[in-house]
């Protein structure tokens, strides 16, 4: 999805600021414009701010400085029960003494909708989430994956234009977590509603997201489509936090023609995209992703970098082999490769030569 304009903005934060003792700033001037009918997700680690991004969107929590709008109209005065927000949390706040029909039918009570009209959208809801069946159970009578349908139910059935959801899938198993996934962006995509998401689990923004937020110390780091945060990084901090990632410590030799040339702290030379780096001299962490680098010289790019290499691990992990070798004095590099016919299996202690493409290896800030 296309950056939207700063005034066609359906959810926009402007020079935002949040602190809660009047000195420590949690949230560091947020300047955020989200398109309606996006899936945004705020990913970063905990105490980062995203989460006090989402209340303040909520209007739970009050924002120091700036300014939230919805849909063109300043919100920061606007109590929650009138901002017209679905919100669904990771404890499904449910409420235990309703039945699943009841609990879908308060938030359209409060807002004063007849017995018919509730009817139908609670059965239609509930629907949307395979769930019609259960519409006489109490949450208790459910399971964690019913509840969290449930709760998801509840934020759509008043038709909101923004649902908001915090870390919804946390309290999930893996396989149950990874299948809500999938159903949650189903529903974005034939809804056409906006989905503003926070979560700490970079697979699940990754999968789920047109655009993420990648947030630490109260900033956004970098804001981008899934596809460029994991293959093109802004800095060494959204390259360790997105995805498994391989990192040689060095110093930059030369740049020139839109390439960095970095001596490893082992001495050896190689090449790298610069990003966060300009100058000679200047200590850099070079980037390169595991499944981008090979050991089997028939398999190596032309014009591959190369460099001596020692298994110390190999792990058989159904689908991919992850071998972590000693590589210019680092012992966490990392490949992943295929499973695939005739695929060899290393040995601890084997010595190898490990390549990738030039254009695969990026120089960051040092981290």
């Amino acid at each position: 999805m296309a950056l939207t304009a700063r005034n066609d903005a359906f959810v926009a934060f402007d020079g935002v600021q949040k602190s809660y003792d009047g000195e420590t700033l949690v949230v560091k001037d947020l300047n955020l414009h989200i398109a309606k009918g996006e899936f945004l997700t705020m990913l970063g680690p905990s105490g980062s701010g995203k989460t006090t991004c989402l209340m303040m969107l909520a209007g739970f929590e009050t924002a120091t400085n700036g300014e939230i709008r919805l849909d063109g109209r300043p919100i920061n005065q606007v109590p929650p029960h009138k901002r017209g927000i679905g919100m669904v949390f990771q404890n499904y706040a449910l409420f235990p003494h309703m039945t699943v029909g009841e609990n879908l039918s308060f938030p359209l009570e409060v807002r004063g909708m007849g017995k018919e009209e509730r009817q139908t959208r609670i059965a239609r809801a509930l629907d949307m989430v395979q769930m019609g069946a259960f519409a006489a159970r109490r949450p208790a009578q459910l399971s964690g994956g019913q509840q969290q349908r449930v709760a998801l139910a509840r934020a759509l059935v008043f038709d909101p234009e923004l649902v908001l959801m915090d870390e919804p899938l946390g309290a999930l198993d893996k396989q149950l977590r990874e299948h809500m996934q999938f159903e949650i962006k189903h529903l974005h995509e034939s809804l056409g509603i906006t989905v503003v998401y926070v979560t700490h689990d970079q697979g699940e923004a990754l999968t789920m997201s047109d655009r993420i937020a990648v947030f630490n110390d109260g900033r956004i780091q970098q804001l981008a489509p899934p596809s460029d945060l994991y293959e093109r990084p802004d800095n060494s901090f959204v390259a360790g936090f997105i995805g498994e990632n391989n990192r040689l410590t060095g110093t930059v030799e030369d740049i020139a023609g839109g390439r960095a040339l970095v001596r490893l702290a082992t001495g050896e030379l190689i090449d790298a995209t610069p990003v966060n780096v300009s100058r000679k001299g200047q200590p850099t962490l070079v980037s390169i992703r595991p499944e981008r680098v090979e050991y089997k010289p028939e398999a190596l790019p032309e014009g591959a970098h190369t460099l001596d290499a020692e298994v110390l691990e190999f792990i058989y992990m159904g689908d991919i082999f992850r071998t972590r070798l000693r590589v210019a004095g680092s012992e966490d590099f990392v490949i992943k490769s295929r499973n695939t016919a005739g695929q060899r299996m290393l040995r601890p202690g084997e010595k190898i030569r490990i390549g990738w493409a030039p254009q695969d290896a990026r120089a960051l800030d040092p981290a």
